[in-house]
C-alpha cells in the first residue's frame, strides 16, 4: 500500500498534467489543418532573441509549425493519463496516409505520403506542408505511440507488458509478438461487466498475476488474454 503523502503527490502530479494537457489541446492541436503545433505563438515579435528558433518564418518547423516529434510524444502524455481517444486522434493527424488521401491533400502536402514528415507549415500559404521526410526519427516516435502507448505493448527485460490504452470506439484488437522461439498470439478485449480499470490476464487460460508476459522460448504458440474494463 502506498503512503499516503506519494499518493496524494501522484493525483496532484496527474491533475496538473491533465490541466496541461486539456490547455495544450486548445491552443496546438488544429484539427481542422491536420497538424499539431510545437507552440503558440511563434517567435516573430518578441523583443527578446531566443535563439536560432527565430531564424525559421512563423509557423515553419519549431516556430510555431508542426514538429512531429512532440506531436508524437504529446499523444503519448495523453495516453499516460488514460485518454485513449486524444492519443488516436493525434496519432491519426499526424500519420501521412491522412495528409495524402485527396487530390487536395496531396497538393497541399507535397511530400512522399509514405513517410512521415519531421515538420509540416501551419501558417499561409504552406498550410498543411511537409517538410524533412526521409531523415526523421519521428517515424519511429509515432510507431513506438501506436504500438507501445495505444496498444499498450511494451518490451521490458525480454518480458512483454501490456497496458493499453484504447479508444472508447474500439472493443479489443489482437496481435502476434514474435520472441526467441515462439511466438504470442494477444487477444485485448474490453469486458463491459468489469468494472473501469480492472483487468484480468491469463497465458494459455491460466490466470496470470504479474502484468509482464515471458517470451516464449519453446518453439510453441502460447494465447494472452487481456480482458479489460472499460476506460
Amino acid at each position: 500500500m502506498k503512503p499516503i503523502a506519494e499518493s496524494v503527490g501522484q493525483e496532484l502530479g496527474e491533475a496538473v498534467l491533465r490541466q496541461a494537457l486539456a490547455a495544450a489541446w486548445r491552443e496546438l492541436v488544429r484539427e481542422d489543418d491536420s497538424l499539431v503545433r510545437l507552440l503558440w505563438p511563434p517567435f516573430d515579435a518578441t523583443p527578446r532573441e531566443p535563439g536560432y528558433i527565430r531564424a525559421y518564418p512563423p509557423g515553419i518547423r519549431e516556430n510555431g509549425g508542426q514538429y512531429t516529434h512532440a506531436a508524437a510524444w504529446l499523444a503519448w502524455a495523453f495516453a499516460e493519463v488514460g485518454d485513449g481517444d486524444a492519443a488516436h486522434r493525434i496519432f491519426e493527424l499526424i500519420h501521412p496516409i491522412r495528409h495524402a488521401s485527396t487530390n487536395a491533400g496531396v497538393a497541399r502536402y507535397r511530400v512522399e505520403p509514405y513517410v512521415i514528415a519531421g515538420d509540416i507549415g501551419s501558417v499561409a500559404p504552406h498550410v498543411g506542408r511537409g517538410g524533412w521526410t526521409w531523415y526523421t526519427g519521428s517515424a519511429a516516435w509515432t510507431w513506438r505511440l501506436a504500438v507501445e502507448a495505444i496498444l499498450g505493448l511494451r518490451l521490458r527485460n525480454g518480458r512483454l507488458a501490456l497496458h493499453p490504452c484504447l479508444p472508447r470506439a474500439w472493443d479489443g484488437f489482437e496481435a502476434h509478438v514474435r520472441g526467441p522461439d515462439g511466438w504470442l498470439a494477444i487477444r485485448v478485449r474490453v469486458d463491459e461487466s468489469l468494472p473501469p480499470g480492472a483487468r484480468e490476464l491469463s497465458v494459455d487460460g491460466a490466470p496470470v498475476r504479474d502484468a509482464e508476459i515471458a517470451l516464449p522460448s519453446d518453439g510453441a504458440t502460447h494465447t494472452v488474454e487481456l480482458c479489460m474494463g472499460r476506460p
